[in-house]
């Protein structure tokens, strides 16, 4: 079979990216534009500004990435784009884009979910293989998964509330960390011990996750600890947190290992970058002697080439979109 190169736009939040990836698993080339210095200005991300700023960056990405890669769009098998979830703007930009570059060079348009992107970024690096358990980490989302084969999921168990990633965020502006929270709080914790007492999310049987009731925890804490005028020793806060927060995946992963019987464990999504979740994961997966697969740190972040991974078994089976292909600012997996 000839070797199937495609181009993947990933536009969904404050990465503008675009990729070409070669059968599913090698990067050719790899371009990202970032948003974060510009957003971190507002403590978070501004939809309005990220969908400008990807309207400006995606003609710019495309020629660098065509260029690392020496290649043309005629070259290119297919087109493929993340449609949902995400921001509504950010995601009509590349949508848009994939769109005209597949009229244009008649090419299959293919649509692929943001969330599988980060699972399938683990192909990138590592074939593979079924059955496996997906724990999906990010921003947005918390999800415990069984991949049953190519886009064959069953959901286990999700969060009933906050992700552990937006967790992360709202904790550190509560003491004071800059945007992006995750790898503030990761690297002020490296400094601290635990010594703040908090809840245990959802310690019970269920696969379901929750960081709500984690997140309210540290606020009121830090609220009356103000009022009493005692100091908050932040670095022992932000150990004490980050605890808490990745124990509640470590114990729903462990739960799955007994009661599946499954050996392997993909973790995706943003927060898949935090070394603390890394170390935690190994340790659990040496316990049970199961394999482990997290991707390295460029494909843990948001990044196109997870796109094109992930676009590759739908290429193989056929499955293309037509043009009136829309944009979803929370579709799930299953």
């Amino acid at each position: 079979m000839n070797d199937i190169y495609i181009l993947a736009i990933e536009s969904s939040c404050d990465e503008t990216s675009m990729a070409i990836v070669k059968n599913g698993c090698e990067v050719i080339s790899l371009s990202i534009t970032t948003q974060m210095f510009t957003h971190a200005k507002y403590g978070g991300v501004v939809p309005e500004i990220a969908s400008r700023m990807h309207t400006e960056a995606i003609t710019y990405v495309l020629e660098d990435c065509l260029e690392k890669a020496h290649m043309k769009i005629e070259d290119m098998s297919a087109i493929a784009v993340t449609y949902a979830p995400g921001l509504t703007g950010s995601l009509m930009v590349g949508v848009e884009a994939a769109k005209i570059l597949a009229l244009m060079y008649h090419k299959p348009l293919i649509a692929v979910n943001h969330l599988i992107g980060h699972i399938y970024a683990n192909n990138l690096e590592s074939k593979m293989e079924f059955p496996l358990l997906a724990l999906i980490v990010s921003g947005g989302h918390t999800e415990l998964l069984i991949m049953e084969d190519d886009y064959k999921f069953i959901k286990l168990g999700e969060t009933m509330d906050d992700a552990i990633g937006e967790a992360f965020d709202k904790v550190a502006r509560v003491i004071g960390l800059p945007y992006p929270g995750g790898p503030n709080i990761e690297k002020l914790a490296k400094e601290g011990v635990h010594t703040y007492s908090l809840p245990i999310p959802v310690n019970d049987n269920t696969y379901n996750f929750s960081y709500s009731g984690l997140k309210s925890a540290v606020i009121n804490l830090v609220h009356n600890e103000t009022q009493r005028k005692k100091e908050i020793r932040k670095e022992d806060l932000a150990k004490s947190f980050q605890d808490a927060a990745i124990d509640e995946l470590v114990r729903k992963v462990e739960l799955a290992f007994k009661n599946t019987g499954i050996k392997r464990l993909v973790v995706a999504g943003g927060v898949s970058a935090n070394e603390y979740l890394k170390s935690e994961m190994n340790k659990l997966c040496h316990k049970y002697d199961a394999t482990l697969l997290i991707p390295r740190m460029l494909y843990c972040t948001d990044n196109a080439a997870m796109i094109g991974a992930a676009a590759y078994p739908k290429y193989l089976k056929k499955e293309f979109s037509d043009y009136s292909l829309n944009v979803s600012s929370s579709e799930d997996i299953i």
